[in-house]
């Protein structure tokens, strides 16, 4: 009795502490929790039965499946707008290098004229990143938007656990708050697989899947646990075999192209001796050539023209033999012709002979 008079007295005197603290200070964040904390301690050792427990929100956070999804597609968003605000930090300071540059070739005027451009166009990025990033800006909201429905399905677990099990105070884990807090204490498993079996049953669509969601509501938290850890070990032992399966494939590929390497380097060896050996045949072809036309060079004048005689000769001859040719033919021709006028006349002759004469007139 005198212990609980003594924790209930040491609750009172520190509230009132605690009250001029908030009153001093209202910004002192810290020291409030630590307070609320001391508070809490205090009234669970007066009342020996309180059940205290905690939540680990960024664990939770992690595996939530679509918490993740959502938080890589905006940072897939930050990502991009972080690429916008560097390109349009360059282009400004690209501007500004080139205002330096031509800083003595420009009147006043231009100068500036160029200085208000790089000023407005500062004064856009500041706004555009003020936009994006700033405390009001599509970052923040986003980011309050997508963590507000796992807050709200967290609220509604913790609501129900802590119902189930009777728990009279359920504290949120801080970095800057709690420094030890006993591991049974840490009721994160239990909302995360409160929130995971919400989802499962929302998805049930057939018998099927309403015994098997029955059957893993009837397992416990160290159940869970035991299977999660067999199916990540499940799912490390495959993927272990799928990166030694593209290990051999990429060996594979590797020696492939080895062998392809070799085989061109091969050919392009054979083709270049080939290609070797012919200029070396029109080489000496040439060499050839040249000598031949060194040797005929040397020929005297008389032999040339004497040779250009010869052709002329051999020109007429052949010449006169193609006429003599054609005139024999003319001939026969003339000849043919006649002969056959010839036997065309004396056929006539002999048609008229034979007809009978007329009689002589008296």
């Amino acid at each position: 009795m005198g212990n609980a008079l003594y924790h209930w007295t040491a609750v009172l005197i520190f509230g009132t502490i605690i009250s001029n603290a908030i009153i001093t200070n209202m910004k002192t964040k810290v020291f409030f929790f630590f307070a609320s904390l001391f508070l809490v301690t205090l009234v669970a050792q007066a009342q020996r039965g309180i059940r205290v427990g905690y939540i680990n929100m960024d664990y939770i956070l992690e595996n939530v499946p679509e918490y993740q999804e959502a938080s890589s597609q905006l940072d897939s968003k930050v990502k991009k707008w972080k690429s916008e605000v560097e390109k349009k930090v360059g282009e400004i300071e690209e501007m500004k290098k080139q205002l330096q540059n031509e800083r003595v070739l420009l009147t006043k005027e231009l100068i500036e004229e160029r200085e208000e451009e790089i000023s407005y166009e500062e004064e856009q990025i500041f706004e555009y990143q003020q936009k994006r990033f700033g405390p009001g800006g599509d970052l923040a909201i986003q980011k309050r938007q997508l963590v507000e429905p796992v807050q709200d399905q967290v609220f509604n677990a913790v609501q129900e656990i802590s119902k189930n099990k009777k728990f009279d105070v359920v504290l949120r884990k801080s970095e800057a708050g709690v420094l030890y807090v006993a591991d049974r204490l840490d009721i994160s498993d239990q909302v995360l697989r409160s929130i995971t079996r919400s989802a499962k049953r929302k998805q049930i669509n057939n018998k099927k899947q309403e015994d098997s969601f029955d059957r893993d509501e009837a397992k416990t938290v160290e159940q869970d646990k035991a299977t999660q850890e067999r199916q990540k070990a499940i799912d490390k032992k495959k993927e272990e075999r799928e990166a030694l399966i593209e290990e051999k494939a990429a060996q594979r590929q590797t020696e492939k192209e080895a062998r392809n390497k070799a085989f061109e380097e091969r050919r392009q060896r054979i083709l270049a001796e080939r290609q070797q050996r012919k200029d070396s045949i029109n080489a000496a072809k040439a060499a050839r050539a040249e000598a031949s036309g060194r040797s005929s060079g040397a020929q005297t004048a008389e032999e040339k023209k004497a040779r250009q005689q010869q052709i002329i000769e051999e020109r007429q001859k052949r010449k006169d033999s193609i006429l003599l040719v054609r005139q024999k033919k003319k001939d026969a021709v003339l000849a043919e012709r006649k002969r056959k006028r010839d036997s065309i006349l004396e056929s006539r002759n002999k048609k008229t002979d034979s007809l009978p004469k007329p009689p002589k007139r008296r």
